[in-house]
């Protein structure tokens, strides 16, 4: 197995935004129905297109609810990400050593790109896939299909890295190889039903995957 091309999500795989997207459904929420949602009841909501959290909620107010969620999640963005431990250091080796990198992420690709250079990743990266960028969200394959027509890969040499079951499905139905990430808000349990290829502990783990010395 030789891996030349890495796709990875970006929320809570690349970059903690959890309490971000947390804080930004618990506005939202609270605008809409007041003390109903609490903390726990929002974890459900993370990882699938925000079109799809709110449509099931209310068909009739789903674009107002997302553009609330968006100014909220835009305004306090910069304070609330966080780097997970790391990620930087494994990135910037990875792109050393010359591996096709790219992002597919269920969020806007303008917001992507924020994010990417808040944390000093944008440079490593040669593709983002955002959700204005397909038809087709994860766990569609469409956005892993795109990105890797963009970096002129093909899914049996490409690995697929997320922290939820739409990453992993979209890897394995587009044909790449998984890996889930163990820091996963919903916990490596739950990813593990999915049965990615590889799980891991910390980001620097994909280093000996991908038979790169770990200096």
């Amino acid at each position: 197995m030789t891996i030349r091309t890495i796709l990875f999500d970006l929320d809570g795989t690349l970059i903690d935004t959890n309490e971000l997207i947390i804080q930004s459904f618990l506005h939202t929420l609270e605008k809409y129905y007041p003390g109903k949602y609490k903390r726990e009841d929002v974890l459900p909501f993370i990882g699938p297109p925000l079109y799809e959290t709110f449509n099931a909620l209310d068909p009739s107010r789903v674009q107002e609810m997302i553009d609330t969620y968006r100014a909220f999640n835009h305004a306090q963005h910069d304070a609330l990400i966080r780097e997970f431990e790391t990620v930087y250091e494994t990135i910037e080796t990875l792109h050393q050593n010359g591996f096709r990198l790219g992002v597919v992420t269920t969020k806007i690709h303008q917001t992507a790109v924020m994010g990417l250079k808040k944390t000093r990743l944008e440079p490593f990266f040669d593709c983002v896939i955002g959700l204005d960028d397909v038809k087709h969200a994860k766990p569609d394959p469409e956005p892993i299909y795109k990105a890797l027509d963009l970096l002129q890969s093909t899914p049996d040499e490409a690995l697929m890295v997320g922290d939820n079951y739409h990453d992993i499905l979209a890897g394995k139905r587009a044909g790449t190889k998984t890996a889930g990430v163990a820091w996963a808000i919903k916990g490596r349990e739950y990813l593990e039903q999915y049965e990615p290829d590889f799980m891991l502990e910390k980001m620097s783990d994909l280093l000996a995957i991908v038979g790169v010395k770990n200096e």
